[in-house]
């Protein structure tokens, strides 16, 4: 309830009109209008918090659910935590700030099977935030950070895929590609040839 209380308290008008006027119906969420920025902000000030962050996930509101997924913890969050609420995702920046955008997903113990699972998954939900986390893995700089050879296989794989994709999926992969093409020179010119080949999206 406090945590609604602030949303409140930053409430934006235009950015209800705006809600209520393209996603309204398509997510059946409910939203305060307030923009990633300041969401990004208010979910610092609130900190880390597992639990609340799964009370949050169950609000009506957009962005009660940003909030939820900015504050969780990576350490706790499971993989059947994950496939639960990716089944509940609509798409758009829910589905953006879940699994990229610095996503504290891509900040567990398990994100690279998570995303090898995905990618591979028949469902466009999953397969879209699995290419997310590739390009949040692309930016990783630890000792867990895949080798070149792994980024080499899924750009190819983006390469043999990408023409029979939707115009959602390949916005993804781009992205992913864009990750992996700034890792060192070897990805580079490999993720730019597909890129050419992919042409604007």
């Amino acid at each position: 309830s406090e945590v609604l209380t602030i949303l409140e308290d930053h409430k934006n008008e235009r950015g209800i009109a705006n809600w209520n006027k393209a996603s309204a119906k398509k997510t059946g969420l409910q939203s305060f209008g307030i923009g990633l920025t300041v969401l990004r902000k208010l979910a610092k000030k609130i900190g880390r918090d597992h639990d609340l962050a799964l009370e949050l996930w169950e609000s009506q509101f957009y962005d009660a659910k940003v909030i939820s997924i900015l504050i969780d913890d990576p350490k706790l969050i499971t993989k059947e935590q994950a496939e639960n609420q990716v089944e509940e995702l609509i798409g758009g920046h829910l589905e953006h700030v879940f699994s990229s955008c610095n996503a504290t997903l891509a900040k567990t113990s398990f994100t690279v099977e998570l995303a090898d699972n995905w990618i591979e998954s028949k469902d466009p939900v999953r397969r879209r935030c699995g290419f997310g986390l590739l390009y949040e893995i692309s930016k990783w700089k630890k000792k867990t950070t895949p080798s070149n050879e792994y980024f080499l296989a899924h750009i190819k794989s983006i390469k043999s895929l990408f023409e029979k994709e939707s115009v959602s999926m390949r916005m993804s992969m781009a992205g992913a590609l864009m990750g992996m093409g700034k890792r060192n020179l070897e990805l580079n010119k490999e993720a730019l040839k597909v890129a050419n080949l992919m042409g604007p999206i």
